[in-house]
């Protein structure tokens, strides 16, 4: 089964339904399922070096009091997900081209690297507050997985993989996806949103039943 995955490493709500959605993947160890990461930025405009938290709290929140006010809930539900959002540590909201195009490097490394990488930089965003335009951040992140850092920065100092984040944002659209987290089923069932485990274990069974029949 392929199931594609459109999310971004800087939305709170893709944290949690990775969480979920890892979670009714091992409620059904039975069941072969390729995932796919589908690059999506929710600020596909985001100056290349980003900016400043409380410079976007401002244009996005109407201020950053009233950013930290939305995020409260959050942080409640993260708990309860195993996730601990510490959003007073994030300073930065940056433009997550090139985290993107790390996780699409990482594809090739084997052995669920690139979902343990995509792990890695949620926890680094929102539990630690890195900076994700900082290559030198985003290579001893991908250190902590298993890649190697040097490889890392060459990467991330040419142009690889831009395109192919491009590509994956214009299908996205293509597809009427306006927001994430999304998730296809092998092409036809989706789930929009952080749903609850039960909504990815339907989903997973439905597509199975539709292998099956």
């Amino acid at each position: 089964m392929i199931l594609e995955v459109y999310a971004d490493v800087v939305c709170p709500w893709c944290y949690v339904g990775e969480r979920r959605l890892e979670e009714a993947l091992s409620l059904r160890p039975g069941l072969e399922v390729e995932r796919r990461w589908r690059p999506f930025q929710l600020q596909p405009g985001m100056p290349e070096g980003g900016m400043p938290w409380d410079v976007y709290a401002r244009r996005k929140f109407g201020g950053e009091l009233n950013a930290r006010g939305s995020f409260a809930r959050l942080t409640e539900v993260g708990r309860s997900e195993g996730i601990r959002f510490d959003f007073n540590r994030v300073a930065s909201a940056p433009n997550t081209v090139d985290a993107h195009r790390l996780i699409l490097h990482a594809e090739g490394a084997g052995r669920g690297t690139q979902w343990k990488l995509v792990d890695a930089l949620f926890g680094a965003y929102f539990s630690d507050g890195r900076n994700l335009n900082d290559h030198g951040e985003l290579a001893a992140v991908a250190a902590d997985v298993g890649l190697d850092p040097d490889e890392v920065r060459s990467h991330l100092a040419g142009d690889g993989g831009k395109a192919e984040v491009r590509a994956s944002q214009e299908e996205a659209y293509g597809r009427g996806i306006q927001g994430v987290p999304f998730y296809v089923f092998d092409g036809v069932r989706t789930v929009s949103g952080a749903q609850p485990v039960e909504a990815f274990l339907r989903a997973l069974d439905g597509a199975r039943v539709g292998q099956e029949g």
